[in-house]
């Protein structure tokens, strides 16, 4: 007589590992639950662009096949030729059981593993996509009877959609995250649910993917590390005196305003690339405005307020602090905006408290508006003032998100993958650091910035009231040296010189550095990484300026310094902060700049 065997099968390393996997899978999914449920509302405007958008694109689209329908089947049977073709080939690929080996690495870099060109599935998904995703993009491209706002809106936002619809971005078609499930059996998957619950936790809700390792960056330590001291502070900003390296400086002191969006210390990232211990070990004297990072408390607080109480008020203290009459100043971006306004504004009082201004990354002149100009339609804007004026401030977390969408693959889909997907931890990146340590601006500022700059191109025109007065560009008659990056997505070179053409001034000097808004600035002669082109003749057009241009291979920091040694005075002993007696309030990098933004 036999018995049924009843023995359990034995217990693996595999299985129990799975086991566990699972039980973290089951408690991860509770606590996302979680988070997303406490997600706190916001204005559905913030979520994209009015459908206005596609209703204006649907209505051109019909009344088009209705005047040309052979330009439709025209598009449509090249469209479904292709497709079945490819259909075909991967049929026979199955059938033969692979592809041969590419020859050519692939141009698009969401394609690298081998398996999109030699697995048949893969080969076709990804084949079957590229293909759908430029016939799309060409039929949006072929509207001819939208306006110019609508079809670059309509463009930008359809090319949105087809990213994120790309095979890459799940997991059932993503061979890197397969394979790397299947190497740590299901490890990296729930490491990256782990990262996912995380960032959804940390943002209240907000999915926002995590660019950088937080935990390896200390303010002061091994980030912001130039020695100083505040010396004033008020509700606006910390006022920073930087130590002198050298046995003399330059008479006459350097004032840098960075952005408000964003904290001071992108100039000052680590010794070996900051802008701020670089200048300062040139000879001269520097003061830097640490803004204050605003929570709900300065919702009325406007641009006025901004130069009254930072840009007037820091001038005065740098000139009372060194003794002298008139100081030099660097505005970087919106800093740079303002800085100009600001110039402008002071030389229709007679004030000559200026002596020269230099602008990173500028736009004062925004008739064109570049990339960004999909986000300031009234929908969007409208949405931003109605939640800017319920929070108090305008977010850091929606500013942070708008600038990600400029470069959608870089900045979310691709850090998310390797994240979500793949289970790896960010990497300890100063640069994405001091990205994600972001501000809140002011509600009032905010609205009056997209509405009377960004929209209206007010200050270009002489139209922008500041303190019951209307400064204008041509109102600028201080030396001026505007540095503009070759491919800013943020501010294009091209308005930042069409600006600049329009400024008073007879001593006027154009840079264009390579790359970035980040990069292109934060350049250090150091590292011999992106040079810069500069033309000597009279600035004309942004053509012409590119045309005539000397390209000079390192860096524009020397370029500049020595620009700016010219209109410093004489040299005279190094300047201590203790010798104006005030009281150091802080050692730099001060206390404003480690409050983190609320959610």
């Amino acid at each position: 007589m036999t018995t049924k065997d009843t023995t359990p099968l034995p217990e693996t390393p595999e299985i129990d590992k799975f086991a566990q996997n699972l039980a973290k899978i089951e408690a991860l999914s509770a606590r996302l639950t979680s988070a997303l449920v406490n997600k706190k509302p916001h204005d559905a405007a913030l979520d994209g662009p009015s459908q206005d958008v596609y209703v204006k694109a649907a209505t051109a689209m019909m009344a088009e096949i209705v005047q040309n329908p052979a330009k439709l089947l025209e598009t449509q049977i090249s469209y479904w030729g292709e497709s079945l073709k490819h259909y075909v080939e991967a049929q026979a690929a199955f059938a033969g059981g692979a592809l041969p080996a590419p020859t050519d690495a692939p141009k698009d870099k969401r394609f690298q593993n081998p398996l999109w060109a030699t697995n048949p599935y893969f080969n076709l998904v990804k084949k079957q996509y590229l293909l759908s995703s430029e016939a799309i993009e060409n039929t949006v491209n072929n509207i001819e009877t939208l306006e110019e706002n609508d079809h670059t809106r309509l463009r930008y936002f359809v090319k949105q959609i087809v990213d994120l619809v790309a095979p890459t971005n799940f997991l059932a078609t993503n061979p890197d995250a397969l394979e790397r499930a299947l190497e740590t059996q299901g490890a990296s998957l729930v490491q990256g649910l782990e990262n996912l619950v995380r960032d959804v936790e940390a943002n209240e809700g907000e999915l926002l993917v995590s660019l950088a390792d937080p935990e390896p960056f200390v303010l002061g330590q091994n980030i912001a590390t130039a020695k100083g001291g505040v010396v004033f502070r008020n509700r606006m900003f910390e006022l920073l005196q930087y130590h002198p390296t050298t046995e003399q400086v330059h008479e006459t002191p350097l004032l840098i305003f960075p952005p408000w969006i964003n904290k001071f210390y992108v100039l000052d990232l680590k010794p070996q690339n900051s802008l701020i211990q670089w200048v300062v070990d040139q000879g001269f004297s520097v003061f830097v405005v640490s803004w204050v990072n605003p929570d709900a408390s300065y919702a009325d607080v406007g641009l006025e307020d901004y130069v009254r109480e930072g840009y007037i008020t820091a001038m005065a203290e740098v000139r009372k602090i060194t003794g002298e009459a008139q100081i030099n100043t660097v505005g970087y971006c919106i800093a740079g905006t303002t800085l100009a306004l600001t110039t402008a504004y002071l030389r229709k009082q007679n004030d000559a408290s200026i002596k020269s201004a230099t602008l990173f990354t500028t736009l004062t002149d925004f008739s064109e508006k570049g990339e960004f100009e999909v986000f300031l339609s009234d929908d969007f804007v409208d949405g931003i003032e109605r939640q800017a004026r319920n929070d108090g401030v305008l977010k850091k977390a929606f500013m942070s998100r708008t600038f990600s969408f400029l470069r959608s693959n870089d900045l979310i889909y691709r850090p998310a993958i390797k994240s979500y997907m793949m289970g790896e931890k960010p990497p300890a990146f100063d640069l994405l650091y001091w990205n994600e340590d972001g501000t809140n601006l002011p509600a009032k500022m905010a609205v009056e910035y997209l509405r009377g700059l960004c929209q209206s191109d007010l200050l270009s025109q002489g139209q922008l009231e500041l303190f019951g007065t209307m400064p204008s560009l041509a109102d600028i008659d201080v030396p001026v040296f505007s540095v503009a990056c070759e491919t800013d997505h943020i501010a294009a070179w091209r308005s930042a010189y069409q600006g600049l053409t329009q400024f008073g001034s007879s001593d006027k000097t154009f840079v264009l550095s390579q790359s970035g808004h980040i990069a292109g600035i934060v350049n250090p002669p150091s590292k011999n990484k992106y040079g810069h082109y500069i033309n000597d003749a009279p600035i004309s057009t942004p053509d012409a300026f590119l045309d005539g241009a000397q390209f000079h291979a390192q860096s524009w920091w020397p370029t500049w310094a020595a620009w700016l040694a010219k209109r410093s005075g004489s040299m005279i002993p190094a300047r201590q902060i203790s010798d104006s007696g005030r009281e150091i309030l802080a050692q730099a990098p001060g206390e404003y700049v480690r409050k983190k933004a609320n959610y």
